[in-house]
Parts: structure tokens; sequence; C-alpha cells
């Protein structure tokens, strides 16, 4: 790819404010108020195709832009960036449809149903001369970013085996809805939750290039309770794989929807380095996380316990319209959401056939 989707001159904006719209306001009330952080941005406008919806959270932030579809938001707003915050079988339309009317685009995670469509969005990108990031959040946070600063400093050494894992007791959304129906989710906890445990650990260890797959896939619980209740469910309750790497580094990928665990939800990240390991694991099976170091020093094991911040960190959404107007490479790009992408695609072809697939 060339800098017009990860930085360069193409990406800035010659000191002009940004003005964004966010496209689907479940998960895209979150990207607003990402947005509203940033004092050179604005949110000016905003589509769904729930008038009530619409109305409601154009009322609650004050925005005056209000379409009850994104082609009507594209044609009559001038914007520079779009956020995508649909379900995942229209990212790719949506996002070509952002970068044809000449946006930047922010879009949620996954990226895409599968790998092929996410080289489409690429190349449309790259033919725009715009910038594509999907919105890993779990990389934003102060903890994940003071973790991955010991990790860019050497801390740890090489990193040659992880953990990661975002296990439910029983937490299927919107059971019945657009999450458990594969034409329009694309797959289940793997794809919801799993992918982002995946781009954490990925991004810590620096994104090494996998070689190859080992997946399978379970629907045993959500199965029982769908057919008993009646609803749509034609995706996986659990899926787990094992990922190496070209390096010789390998990873463990757990995710669940139904698993009978002790904990009603359990994220937890675990790299084990040359020099030492490190922990990032959910507290009270909430959504706090608590961050650890397990090291030697002068012959003796030493644990350390990363403090808080005292400030919460900037959101995804700060730092790319930071990347932006500053015409620097901004975090996430559309190129590591390839790369998650085309994993997922493995996992999923190898749960399957019951075999190894390469990359």
């Amino acid at each position: 790819m060339s800098e017009s989707t990860n930085g360069g001159t193409n990406g800035g904006t010659n000191g002009r404010r940004l003005r964004i719209g966010v496209i689907g306001l479940g998960i895209g009330r979150m990207h607003i108020e990402g947005w509203r952080q940033h004092p050179q941005v604005e949110v000016v406008a905003i589509a769904d195709a729930d008038p009530v919806r619409l109305a409601a959270v154009g009322d609650q932030f004050g925005i005056p832009g209000r379409h009850t579809s994104a082609e009507a938001m594209l044609a009559a707003e001038s914007l520079d960036v779009v956020s995508v915050c649909t379900p995942n079988k229209f990212h790719k339309d949506l996002t070509l449809a952002a970068l044809a009317a000449g946006c930047h685009v922010l879009c949620e995670k996954p990226m895409a149903m599968n790998a092929d469509e996410g080289r489409e969005m690429l190349a449309a990108a790259e033919r725009a001369s715009r910038r594509l990031m999907i919105n890993f959040s779990y990389r934003f946070s102060a903890q994940s970013r003071a973790l991955k600063a010991q990790v860019d400093g050497g801390v740890f050494g090489e990193f040659y085996f992880g953990r990661t894992v975002w296990h439910r007791r029983r937490g299927m959304p919107g059971f019945g809805g657009w999450f458990g129906t594969k034409a329009l989710a694309g797959g289940g906890p793997l794809i919801d939750l799993g992918v982002h445990r995946l781009d954490l650990a990925l991004w810590l260890m620096g994104y090494p290039k996998p070689t190859w797959v080992m997946g399978a896939t379970y629907d045993p619980i959500a199965r029982e309770l769908a057919d008993k209740a009646g609803k749509t469910f034609d995706v996986e309750d659990l899926a787990t794989a094992f990922i190496r790497f070209e390096n010789g580094a390998t990873l463990a990928l757990e995710a669940s929807w139904a698993a009978n665990i002790a904990e009603a939800e359990l994220m937890e990240t675990r790299l084990l380095g040359t020099k030492a390991g490190l922990l990032q694991k959910n507290l009270h099976e909430g959504y706090t996380f608590d961050a650890h170091l397990y090291t030697e020093l002068n012959g003796a094991p030493f644990d350390l316990h990363l403090h808080q911040a005292a400030t919460p960190a900037p959101s995804a959404m700060h730092d790319y319209a930071d990347a932006i107007l500053g015409d620097r490479p901004h975090p996430a790009p559309g190129e590591e959401g390839l790369i998650v992408m085309e994993l997922l695609d493995a996992i999923y072809e190898s749960a399957r056939t019951g075999a190894p697939v390469k990359l």
C-alpha cells in the first residue's frame, strides 16, 4: 500500500476542522463520544434506518444532519471522515461508498465479512487516496498503551508464546438477532469477541507474519437454547485456534458466548517473552483490567503491577483525527485489519475441514 491509506501528504486537512459523519447509532454512539474528545473535530451528520433512534441520538448530541440512509447522508453532507458502525455485512459496501465520496473511514471491527472483502476495501482506499482505520478499541486503553510502551522499550525481549481469551458463561448478544446470523455477522464469538483479543495480542507482539492455523468451532449450548426458543442461530458459540508465526512464535486464541466456566465474563491476554512475561486480565468479571509483568531481577523472580493512569487515554477516534490533521500514519490501519480477517477466515476453514490451513 502507498502512504495514502496510512499517512502521507494525501491525508492532511490543511488546518481545517474535521467534519464527521456516523453511520449506525448502536455502537455509533460511542464513536460520537470518541470524536467529540478532539477539539478540532465536529460530528455534523448521522445516519440510521430507525427514525426514533436517529432523533434521540441527534437530540442528545445536538447533531444537525440527520438521515435515514447512509446514501442520503453522503449525498447531502460535506464530510472529511465517516464512522461505519453497522452489522458486519454492510461494512464493505458502506466503506466503499464513503471512500468514493472522498471521505476517510473508521470502520468497526471486524473489518468485513471475510478477507476478500477486506482486500477490496483496501484497494478502494488506495484508489481514492484516503485512509482506512479499523476500530480495534482494546489497544487504545491507557493500560494497553503502557504495556505497548514496555514492549517497544525491549522489556520483554522476544515473545515466543501467547494465549488470548474472551469467554462468557452465557452472553450471546441480541440472542436471535443479527449477531447469531451468519449472513449478517459472518460468524459468532470468534468474529465478535475474539477479534478484539486477537488484535491486542498481535499488536503487542508486533504483528508477526502468520504461517498456519489450526482451529475448531462448537455450538452445543447456544444451538439447544435457540432450538427451544425458536430463535435463529447458525454460528458457533465457542471457537479456539492455534496460530504459528514465521518467527517461530505461537498464539492460542479462545472465544465464547456460552461456556460452562466459573466466570460470567473472562478476558485475558498472556504473552511470554525471553526477558519477561505479561498478563492483562479483567477484574471482577467486568470491563476494568489489571496488568502485571513477570521477570527476574538479579537472580530472583519479581512481579510488577501496573498502576492505573491518572487520566484516561485518548479514544481511537481522537488518535485517528490527530493523525489526519497532523498528516501522520494512523494506528490500527486497514492492513492490520486484513491480517486479522485472514486469520479469522483460516480458523473457520480449519474448523470446517478439520485440518491446518497454511497462510
